[in-house]
């Protein structure tokens, strides 16, 4: 892969020399990329954003999750360029540009773990680290051909890690390799766990509906392909109202607590926003409590709704994201679309705290396809576990 593919997934405040991880452990040998959210001890964290970066020192320690890995055997490679403030699913960043998408040249490679997927993709790493709160994750995997996870709400630690809008906010992890994808969940997931096998498929219905006719069709044909490895499937509908409801719940949460977070530094500092996320920021300082108090209680049925249907034995199937990856020069116009259309399949495991995993299952235009899988909350092992037993039909599907 050219060193320019490799050189776009990094931040240039990258570390000076890799990190190495105990001698020994379950991650021993293996490269992680690392988004530039989580705490690096002696580095500093931008979190996608040069002001925001300038006005920080240097981490005194390692981000919970970053101790892990190191304890585990892993080696801290380098951090990633992200989205600034994580406020983005296209991984499109004014001031480090775009990370290269190595699956889909001259394309997105979604965001805003952008640089995590793009290195993981070219080959930069063994594995890369993000982060997901309305698709940030689960996105840049489906369009840079990776296996994703999202796992459940509050499973990672993120303990040293930038926050987004906390409610929704999840470690997560890439990779190419389904084997390696599998064994970082033993070593970031938390012991809340909670083993079932699977035993019910439900076909999204409403889902795939949002997708392009070609991409729900690839997806559909993966899943057929599938058959003999999964349980027998059912149709049904998630939600009942349609999805933007939810979507728009999810925005109005993330906005108000995006500000909370960071609003007393964007007044004070005035940091430069690129396009996009000026305009969700600006967004993000009208939320109301009223309009907030509204949203979470759409949240709440939400939440008890999908658990109902999402009982542990059961995965929801469904299309990661509903079209091939935007072209990287694609107006500011269609990418604010794209994130609409995007936040319509992303909302259902965030509103309700579930872990999703994606698989790479084809490729439309020479472009990734995913095919997603919602479990249960505590359900995230037997998601790894299913991608794993899925491999043997990873990249099956049209060109």
């Amino acid at each position: 892969m050219p060193t320019e593919t490799f050189r776009s997934a990094f931040v240039p405040h990258d570390l000076a020399a890799p990190v190495a991880g105990a001698s020994t452990g379950p991650l021993a040998g293996l490269s992680v990329a690392v988004k530039d959210m989580y705490d690096i001890a002696g580095e500093r964290t931008g979190g996608g954003n040069p002001d925001w970066l300038a006005a920080h020192p240097p981490a005194t320690a390692h981000s919970a999750v970053v101790a892990k890995l190191l304890a585990a055997g892993a080696t801290i490679t380098g951090k990633t360029v992200c989205d600034e403030f994580f406020f983005s699913v296209a991984g499109v960043n004014a001031h480090y540009g775009t990370p290269l998408n190595p699956r889909a040249p001259g394309r997105i490679p979604g965001g805003s773990s952008s640089g995590s997927a793009s290195a993981a993709s070219a080959g930069a790493c063994d594995v890369a680290i993000g982060s997901d709160t309305g698709g940030s994750v689960r996105v840049p995997s489906a369009f840079c051909g990776l296996y994703g996870i999202r796992p459940t709400h509050g499973r990672v630690d993120l303990a040293g890690a930038m926050a987004m809008a906390p409610s929704f906010d999840v470690g997560g992890w890439m990779a190419t390799a389904p084997g390696v994808f599998r064994a970082l969940g033993r070593v970031l997931l938390d012991h809340h766990t909670a083993p079932a096998r699977i035993e019910k498929l439900i076909v999204l219905d409403d889902a795939f509906t949002q997708a392009d006719e070609d991409v729900a069709t690839l997806v559909q044909d993966a899943l057929d392909t599938m058959s003999g490895t999964l349980p027998a499937a059912t149709h049904g509908a998630i939600a009942p109202e349609g999805f933007d409801p939810w979507r728009e719940a999810f925005r109005i949460i993330q906005g108000r607590e995006i500000w909370r977070v960071y609003g007393d530094f964007v007044e004070t500092r005035r940091p430069r926003f690129g396009p996009g996320v000026r305009e969700r920021m600006e967004f993000a300082a009208t939320v109301t409590e009223a309009a907030a108090e509204a949203a979470y209680a759409v949240k709440a049925a939400a939440f008890a709704w999908i658990r109902s249907v999402a009982k542990p034995g059961t995965v929801l199937a469904l299309p990661t994201v509903p079209c091939i990856a935007p072209r990287a020069d694609a107006p500011q116009e269609l990418l604010e679309s794209f994130r609409v259309r995007v936040m319509r399949l992303t909302c259902t495991a965030g509103m309700a705290g579930l872990p999703q995993v994606t698989i790479p299952v084809g490729t439309l235009a020479g472009c990734p396809v995913g095919l997603s899988f919602i479990g249960w909350a505590g359900g995230d092992e037997a998601l790894l576990d299913l991608a794993v037993r899925l491999a043997p039909f990873v990249g099956a599907g049209a060109e």
